[in-house]
């Protein structure tokens, strides 16, 4: 008779989840139920996923990746310390930036769209971008990090 001693998970561990989603704005309800799923009990799990959300719908409105035959691809790692959600795009000719807040009675930058990064900004405990024109990274960081 074999038996065996159950090993059990260390929570020291990294884990990495990656998938890769059409680049369709409705896509990004399916991102943020993948992450929902992994990242199920996470005390950050809304501001992950509403950054989440943002940088999907960023990468298919501003990149290549909402065009035609585009896609997107949802980069998760999670250790105990912190979770790091990435979204890598097909790249476009626009880079990733903050505008300005508004100022209040400045009614020329009461845009709807374009504070989606603002939004990253305030929940993240940072957030950076790598790439270019051909493909580019947003990753946000939340919780601290290891060290």
């Amino acid at each position: 008779m074999l038996l065996t001693t159950p090993v059990p998970a260390t929570s020291a561990a990294p884990m990495y989840w990656r998938r890769t989603f059409p680049g369709d704005p409705v896509q990004a309800k399916a991102a943020r139920a993948f992450a929902a799923q992994l990242l199920h009990g996470c005390p950050m799990l809304d501001d992950i996923l509403l950054v989440l959300d943002e940088l999907a719908v960023n990468a298919v409105r501003h990149t290549r990746s909402g065009e035609d035959g585009g896609c997107f691809t949802v980069e998760l790692s999670q250790d105990p310390r912190q979770v790091i959600v990435g979204v890598a795009d097909q790249g476009g000719t626009s880079v990733p930036r903050l505008r300005r807040p508004c100022v209040p009675g400045d009614l020329a930058r009461l845009e709807e769209c374009g504070r989606g990064l603002l939004t990253v900004d305030a929940l993240a405990a940072r957030w950076s971008w790598t790439g270019g024109e051909q493909g580019r990274t947003v990753r946000a960081v939340f919780g601290n990090p290891p060290g």
